[in-house]
Order: C-alpha cells, then sequence, then structure tokens
C-alpha cells in the first residue's frame, strides 16, 4: 500500500467514478483499476461494490477512506513542514561552546534572531576538548572552539581573532607601567584557571623561557571568578581579551601589555564535514559571515584547510 494507491482510491471515492477519477489524475481508466486491484489484493478486501456504476464504497472502504484522508493529510503537512524549515518559520539551532568562547556568540545571536525569530536556539556548555565529539555524534549543529580540531572529519572556520590579556586591580603597582617585561612578572600572585588548556601551556613555556617563575597561587573554575577575585585585590591574572570589555570599560580592572608575551588566540566554528548542515545552522553560518564582513576585525570568516 502506497499514497499513490491511497490517492487513486480516494479519488474514485470522491468522484464516484473510475473514468472521472482518472481524468483528476491525470491517468488512463486502467491505470486507475489497476491500482484500485492491487490495493484490494494487498488488503484482502474489496472496497468498490462491483455491481454499482456510480463507486459506492462497501463498509471495508468506508474504514479506509477515513485513514487513506488522514494519510494523505499527513503528507500535505510534512510537506509544509519541511518547506516551513527551508523558509525559516521553524526549526532549531543547537550549538556548543564553553565559557569564554560563549561570549562570541552573544553578537551574532542577536542578529540571528533578528532575522530568524522563529528558530529556537540552544547553546550547550560543553568542555572544549569535548565540543569537536559532540558535532560528530550530532548532538550539536555547530561548535565554538579556540583551537585547531584534529579530527579529519570537522570542518573548521576561523571567525575571531583575540589575545591573552594580562590584567591587574587599578591600585596594583603596575597598574600604571603600561608595559612590563617577564621578568618583572616573577614575584605575582597568579589567579589561574583550574581547567588546564594549550594556551596555558604556552604561557608557563614561555616563562620557562625567560628563567621566570610562574607563581599560580589560587586556582579558580570560572574566568568572572577569575576576573572578580584580581578585582579585589588578591593577585593578577591572564585571561581572553575577550571577557574583558566590561571591565575595562568601568576601569575595574587595567591590562598591561607583557612585552614577550603575544599569544592570539583564533576563535572557530566547527561542524561536520561530511554531513549537511540543517537550514537554521546554514542560516547561522549566513548570519557569521555577513556580520565579519560588516564590523571588520577582530570578526573575520576564513574557512581552514583540512589538516
Amino acid at each position: 500500500m502506497d499514497l499513490f494507491q491511497l490517492e487513486t482510491f480516494l479519488a474514485v471515492a470522491e468522484e464516484r467514478s473510475f473514468s472521472r477519477a482518472a481524468a483528476r489524475l491525470h491517468r488512463t481508466q486502467p491505470a486507475v483499476s489497476q491500482a484500485i486491484s492491487k490495493l484490494e489484493g494487498e488488503l484482502g478486501e474489496v472496497l468498490f461494490e462491483r455491481s454499482s456504476r456510480d463507486g459506492t464504497l462497501t463498509d471495508a472502504g468506508e474504514v479506509l477512506r477515513e485513514y487513506a484522508q488522514k494519510l494523505l493529510n499527513l503528507r500535505t503537512e510534512a510537506t509544509g513542514a519541511l518547506g516551513e524549515l527551508r523558509e525559516l518559520h521553524r526549526g532549531r539551532l543547537n550549538l556548543a561552546a564553553n565559557e569564554y568562547t560563549c561570549l562570541y556568540l552573544l553578537p551574532l545571536l542577536d542578529e540571528f534572531r533578528r532575522q530568524n525569530p522563529r528558530i529556537k536556539v540552544s547553546v550547550q556548555r560543553a568542555l572544549a576538548s569535548r565540543i569537536p565529539d559532540e558535532v560528530l555524534m550530532h548532538s550539536v549543529d555547530l561548535g565554538v572552539l579556540s583551537f585547531r580540531p584534529e579530527d579529519p572529519q570537522v570542518r573548521s572556520v576561523v571567525v575571531f581573532r583575540d589575545d591573552l590579556a594580562f590584567v591587574v586591580n587599578p591600585q596594583h603597582a603596575l597598574a600604571k607601567a603600561g608595559e612590563v617585561s617577564i621578568r618583572q612578572l616573577g614575584t605575582q600572585n597568579f589567579i589561574a584557571h583550574n581547567i588546564a588548556s594549550p594556551q596555558r601551556q604556552k604561557v608557563i613555556q614561555i616563562f620557562n623561557r625567560h628563567k621566570t617563575p610562574l607563581r599560580m597561587g589560587v586556582e579558580l573554575p570560572s574566568l568572572e571568578a577569575i576576573k572578580r577575585f584580581v578585582e579585589m585585590g588578591n593577585g593578577v591574572a591572564l585571561v581572553p581579551g575577550l571577557t574583558l570589555q566590561r571591565e575595562l570599560e568601568q576601569g575595574t580592572l587595567v591590562k598591561v601589555k607583557i612585552r614577550e608575551l603575544q599569544i592570539e588566540r583564533k576563535l572557530r566554528l566547527v561542524y561536520r564535514k561530511q554531513a549537511s548542515l540543517s537550514h537554521a545552522a546554514l542560516a547561522f553560518l549566513k548570519v557569521v559571515e555577513a556580520y565579519a564582513e560588516a564590523h571588520g576585525d577582530p570578526y573575520c570568516f576564513q574557512t581552514e584547510r583540512s589538516a
């Protein structure tokens, strides 16, 4: 039993004639008769009174008519729903980010929602190391990373350039220095994140290269906590520049340049290389590209070649 057979069955029932049903469906009458015979054979029931010329339904035909109409209505509904997805009148966008990279998403999501208010957006907080797996498992459409994924099944697009910033309390002795050298920081108490990262390892290596101790006296679980603790005068910190806009504007933290420590961080959108993206995800990528073109540096949109 297929939808064409049911459509033919309903046409005969509604037209009360095999010939009129054939004309309506742009089929020959023998083709319509054959479709009905095949349907009756599959169901094991006679659907039309053969003694009647007006296509009168049998009891079995009356039962099938209701269900056939429901099935064809569902087809119409499904086609309409898919059309709404294409036109972005419904759908869902699932993203994965960590505490830091989520800040990059906020202005993009604001623009995306302005253009597509009916699309539901969900941002899942995830460890950066787990995001490529979440993408490949189809748990999310897109992920945001501060490192280039190694898995060749994941495609990456550089979308933002950031730096690692050294910040102190406004009353700190180095607040008015403007620029310092690493050797001046050997006695400082650094407030660090308690999750290891590639950037943290780079910083440790640079301090080692300059034979300067890196004293991480306090480790905290979030960037917000680190910034608040530095504001209270409990030490200094290295944090992503993206996270500092409010504090620098309000003057609660001061950014000081470290001469020998210039670490650029590239944020990337990542997604499955061999899979079709949802209409919502494709629309989001278009928003990201257009936003980068309109605003320029530090926003960008550069597809990376596979490793």
